[in-house]
């Protein structure tokens, strides 16, 4: 199974992601990845429970049905109805790490088995039993940087399951972060993403096709407690050196700015997510993983960022407010997905554009 972008001309044209939050499908007819169809399924509380243990797919009917009516939506008629899709899963259910090597074999065949056994202690599971992909970022004077990403196959083969069971053929499988960054144009000023949602949040920092910071955090919401904890702590900058390089993608455009119907729609949809998940806390913990990578930004890049580009069920206008609250000031915060991305009949208030990021990438060549 595929675990990294490859060309459109072998991917398949619809994706769906699948989100704690919900599933969305899109459909593009061509790499310019327009989005000539979009829809969403509702998901029940806790259908999705993103991780690295088996068990993401808590409630296989309901998430199963949720998909169907989504791609259903999009796969078209007839002849022309689709069924090969791209799947993109929560961060949470993979690991995304940067591993330095002095040399590997060029066939894939014969590299693979030395970047597994790499990660045998970078990982926590078993690198034996994981589905792994990497792809070369670039070649240094004294060695080369890869991109790895790993995934236990016990949870890839329940994504797939539900794939199947929503009637539809899983092809390549993206994890949400990366397959956004897929859908940026390159540009040569560094960019800091944000990929968020109520149980997840995601901090990437892109210039042109590389990529300086790849970083998750799973959040454990329980809407009745008075905290958000981080499954996985926020830590101060100065003790993150080695944590860093070993999580760091692939592949900006503009954006413009909602009508005001749809701006007011797509704020309600929004507003409700942060609120089940007990606004203060969430606010605290994903801005304090944004300003942590604003940081690096700054020491990496001996200059601070101007913006944030964001992606995710939280949306731009949700996330620049807690950022506010938490008093995270001075950045531009713009959706990843703006109008041109977006055929005209396509746009629906029901599916607000940062949860269009990851299928919108994924569709992309």
């Amino acid at each position: 199974m595929e675990i990294l972008p490859k060309s459109l001309g072998t991917r398949p044209r619809l994706a769906v992601e699948v989100r704690a939050e919900g599933v969305v499908a899109a459909r593009a007819e061509d790499a310019a990845a327009v989005l000539t169809a979009v829809a969403r399924g509702d998901l029940p509380e806790g259908a999705v429970a993103p991780g690295l243990k088996a068990g993401n797919i808590v409630d296989k009917g309901a998430v199963a049905a949720a998909m169907r009516k989504a791609l259903d939506a999009v796969a078209g008629t007839g002849r022309e109805r689709l069924r090969d899709v791209t799947v993109i899963i929560p961060d949470s259910a993979v690991r995304v790490l940067f591993v330095d090597f002095d040399e590997l074999p060029s066939k894939v065949v014969e590299a693979l088995p030395i970047v597994r056994f790499r990660l045998k202690k970078l990982l926590p599971f078993d690198a034996d039993e994981a589905m792994v992909s990497y792809q070369v970022m670039s070649h240094e004077k004294n060695g080369m940087k890869l991109l790895a990403i790993a995934m236990p196959k016990a949870v890839l083969d329940e994504y797939e399951a539900v794939v199947l069971a929503a009637g539809y053929v899983p092809g390549a499988v993206l994890p949400s972060t990366l397959a956004a960054l897929a859908g940026l144009e390159e540009a040569q000023s560094p960019l800091l993403v944000v990929n968020a949602g109520t149980g997840a949040v995601t901090t990437a920092i892109v210039q042109g096709e590389r990529m300086l910071l790849h970083r998750s955090f799973d959040l454990n919401v329980d809407v009745s407690a008075p905290e958000i904890r981080s499954v996985l702590p926020l830590v101060d900058r100065e003790n993150t050196a080695q944590e860093w390089a070993q999580q760091e993608p692939l592949g900006p455009g503009g954006w413009d700015r909602f009508d005001a119907e749809a701006a007011m729609q797509t704020s309600v949809v929004e507003t409700a997510i942060v609120r089940e998940a007990g606004v203060s806390a969430l606010s605290r913990e994903v801005s304090q993983a944004v300003s942590v990578a604003a940081a690096y930004f700054e020491d990496s890049l001996q200059r601070p960022p101007d913006q944030v580009v964001v992606a995710g069920t939280l949306g731009a206008d949700s996330l620049a407010s807690m950022m506010e609250e938490s008093g995270v000031e001075g950045l531009q915060v713009r959706e990843m997905v703006d109008g041109g991305m977006l055929a005209a009949g396509a746009t629906t208030s029901r599916v607000p554009r940062g949860w269009l990021a990851g299928v919108r990438g994924a569709l992309r060549n």
